[in-house]
């Protein structure tokens, strides 16, 4: 049986049906923001654990130049280690069917047989190598799937000299490469990169590897200290080349993991926040006005005996079922949006098993920050309607005591035409209404220009690294550093206009007990091909001495220009130098530290080696130098300018595009709600003076310019607020990007503001129209026969 107050409470949302679909659609856009990302968040984060445990994700990696098997035993005796698996692994040069580049695949050796290892392979597709076939290889699926390639497919690789056809007999995935990236790179390349697994026999032959190893992953004890481990991994590994031992932590799969993890906690949590108090402020003013018009019927249900408490729970329900209306669209459209979401990251993140799953207690967490919310917007109407005595509550509420503003006083209101002056003095009577109703406007504003950031700093990014840094064609990396006579045969080659050799040495960087391990690139200091730049894009030169680091790396070490730097080079003789911080640069991927390459030879103590060089060529003998880099033995692989650009462009487009599109939107939502809510509350506080003006002869049109000017007057003082509100959200989120491999710059384009400012006049026009409708349907007589 429906009681009567459930009857009120009824009749009042049908009543207000419109301004209850604006604050749902609101407290929806909140929660869907919410389930959507708290969701992809908990999906993720499941399918990590469930696929490191199932496939046995080491603890600890170490990579050197070669150590003979019986090292292993002595690794296994280091206290706190649980298990080792030594393996051979090379980067090699691919030729792939169907793909005019060169390709590089990163060869990892695994048992002939199958047995239980480290990094397992969870194989999707094929079957497993056999014993004694040295030209099996079980691929990458990303790898595989990006080329089109299927299990008895073959594909061409240089191991150590020497073409060898290799045919696939199975795809698979391993913990260790849920991101798939070379060495350096921050963006997957899937079609140029991938990962093959042959047999240990045949890739340690390849090698020159038999009996011995040069890449290690272990597990660690319980009660195991990682660091003390990984002290004394790197002091067993030293003699034989060791490159630091480092922690799961640093692995780039997981790290880029763990870093997109943290980026979803902080969005999951202020930009649900953000609609949510938008709600909470329309159920406010909703619930406000509807105790205002109605104080004759709640000083009638406490003439017939009905509680303080349950007036109070009338109108406090009326906030809770519109939540519920908004909650319950907000799970349904936070459900849609987390499936496309994981699909997204499928396409970055590779697990055998990945779906969108939302756990019960994530939907209960979901209700219950809508019904807080619900809650704090209508607290204070709810305590106003309980307040009302019955006496009172009886009589028609006295009309505001109003007087002269500053507007009038300073005589500028004889200078405005009569509509206009009543739209100032109205919002002048009212004005923290007129300021929180701007606020929400401009809080909308503001992160459809936070939703349309990202694309303008990637581009800026790109245009930035591919431009201004990068300016080569190609990119050549050797397998082994050589004479500087290796760069004079590469610009030999067909289509070579120009080449620049570089040197890159991998050292530790120490500044007391700050330290990091990077790739030093010594580089010619008249090079042409890549440059330095500051902030303002301009070039900085080299210095004869001295190291140049990128400005992200010297945070890291907390080193200034004039500092010094210890050097410990993990190569050749391993020499320890302490070195003069020359210049800090900009740049927005990786960690870069850079030398004159003349001071770098002589810090090694070596006749200026190359590790590889940068490439302009003619385009018109692109497939000729292609074709010969493919052949070259000392050639470790070949980067393209031209793809990397592709894939630069392909990966940030679609990692911002989707959250642009769904931000916008939903900042549109808080616009047209917002505006709605304000003039329709209006309409109903001044319905008695528009009708009057109607009486003395204002037109209609006239009528609807006095009520939805005001609400123009609040979008335009909106509107610069919000774009300063947009422009602190994007430096509030440029930490949220500042990670060690891939950072975004504070870039907002003017096309961006532009953009903003449309969308909420559009969405204010919206709302506006569907306002003066309802003027236009204004009943006078009914109007002017309420009492006041």
């Amino acid at each position: 049986m429906v009681t009567p107050l459930a009857r009120i409470m009824l009749r009042e949302l049908w009543h207000l049906r419109g301004q209850v679909l604006a604050a749902a659609l609101v407290v929806a856009c909140g929660i869907a923001a919410f389930v959507a990302m708290r969701g992809t968040w908990h999906s993720l984060v499941v399918a990590q654990q469930d696929y490191y445990a199932s496939y046995r994700f080491a603890d600890v990696f170490a990579g050197l130049k070669r150590a003979p098997l019986e090292v292993a035993q002595r690794i296994r005796a280091i206290p706190g280690v649980a298990t080792v698996d030594t393996r051979v692994v090379a980067d090699v040069t691919l030729d792939v069917p169907g793909l005019d580049e060169p390709a590089t695949g990163r060869l990892v050796s695994i048992p002939e047989r199958r047995e239980p290892m480290l990094n397992d392979l969870a194989l999707s597709e094929g079957r497993y190598v056999e014993p004694g076939r040295g030209d099996e290889a079980i691929a990458s699926r990303t790898f595989a799937e990006a080329n089109g390639l299927r299990v008895g497919d073959s594909i061409g690789a240089v191991l150590n000299g020497r073409w060898t056809k290799l045919t696939i007999v199975g795809l698979a995935l391993s913990p260790e490469y849920i991101y798939e990236v070379g060495t350096g790179v921050v963006f997957p390349d899937n079609r140029h990169f991938g990962v093959l697994w042959i047999g240990r026999p045949a890739l340690a032959a390849a090698f020159r590897m038999d009996g011995a190893f040069n890449d290690v992953a272990l597990t660690l004890a319980g009660g195991a200290t990682q660091q003390d481990v990984i002290d004394r991994l790197d002091r067993l590994l030293e003699p034989y080349g060791g490159l630091s031992a480092y922690p799961r932590r640093d692995q780039v799969s997981h790290r880029i993991l763990a870093d997109e993890f943290g980026e979803i906690g902080i969005t999951s949590t202020w930009i649900p926040a953000l609609f949510l108090g938008v709600a909470a402020f329309l159920l406010y003013t909703v619930l406000s006005r509807l105790v205002s018009t109605q104080r004759a019927q709640i000083g009638l249900l406490k003439a017939f005996g009905y509680s303080d408490r349950k007036v109070g729970l009338l109108y406090l329900s009326f906030a809770l079922a519109t939540v519920a209306i908004g909650a319950g669209a907000g799970i349904v459209l936070g459900v849609y949006l987390g499936g496309l979401t994981i699909d997204l990251y499928a396409d970055y993140f590779h697990f055998p098993r990945l779906a969108f799953e939302v756990p019960p207690s994530l939907l209960l967490e979901a209700v219950l920050i809508a019904l807080a919310a619900a809650s704090v917007g209508a607290l204070a109407a709810v305590r106003r309607a309980a307040a009302l005595p019955p006496a009172e509550a009886m009589r028609p509420e006295p009309p505001a005591s109003f007087r002269a503003g500053t507007i009038e006083r300073s005589g500028a209101a004889r200078l405005l035409p009569p509509s206009l002056r009543m739209i100032v003095r109205n919002l002048a009577r009212r004005p923290w209404r007129a300021a929180l109703s701007a606020l929400g406007v401009a809080l909308a504003i503001g992160m459809m220009v936070v939703g349309h950031f990202g694309i303008d700093a990637s581009g800026h990014l790109m245009h930035v690294q591919l431009d201004v840094v990068k300016r080569d064609d190609v990119t050549v990396t050797l397998r082994e550093p050589r004479e500087a006579a290796a760069r004079e045969e590469l610009a030999r080659l067909p289509g070579v206009l120009r080449a620049e050799g570089f040197r890159t040495v991998p050292v530790w960087l120490r500044n007391g007990h700050r330290s990091k391990k990077v790739a030093l690139t010594g580089v010619d200091a008249d090079a042409t091909l890549h440059r330095l730049v500051d902030r303002r894009l301009r070039r900085v030169g080299l210095p004869p001495d001295g190291v140049v680091l990128g400005r992200k790396l010297a945070e890291i070490l907390g080193l200034a220009v004039g500092d010094t730097v210890v050097v410990e080079v993990l190569e050749g003789a391993r020499p320890t130098r302490q070195v003069p911080v020359a210049a800090v640069v900009d740049e927005y991927l990786g960690l870069g530290a850079w030398m004159d390459r003349r001071a770098l030879s002589r810090l090694l103590r070596e006749d200026r080696l190359v590790t590889g060089a940068w490439l302009r060529i003619d385009p018109a003998h692109a497939g000729q130098l292609y074709a010969r880099l493919k052949q070259i033995p000392a050639v470790a692989g070949a980067e393209v300018k031209a793809t990397v650009r592709k894939v630069v462009e392909d990966s940030l487009d679609r990692a911002f595009e989707m959250f642009s599109r769904v931000i916008v939107g939903f900042a549109a939502v808080i616009v047209a709600g917002t505006i709605y809510n304000s003039a329709r509350i209006a309409l109903a506080e001044r319905g008695n003076e528009l009708a009057s003006l109607r009486v003395l002869g204002f037109r209609q049109r006239e009528v609807v310019a006095i009520l939805l000017g005001e609400q123009a007057l609040l979008v335009a003082a909106a509107i610069p607020l919000g774009l300063a509100i947009g422009y602190g959200l994007a430096a509030a989120l440029v930490p949220v990007f500042d990670r060690e491999m891939f950072r975004l710059p504070l870039v907002i384009t003017k096309l961006t503001y532009a953009w903003a400012t449309l969308a909420a006049i559009v969405a204010a026009l919206l709302s506006g129209a569907i306002v003066a409708r309802r003027i236009r349907r204004l009943d006078l007589i009914a109007v002017l026969g309420t009492r006041e």
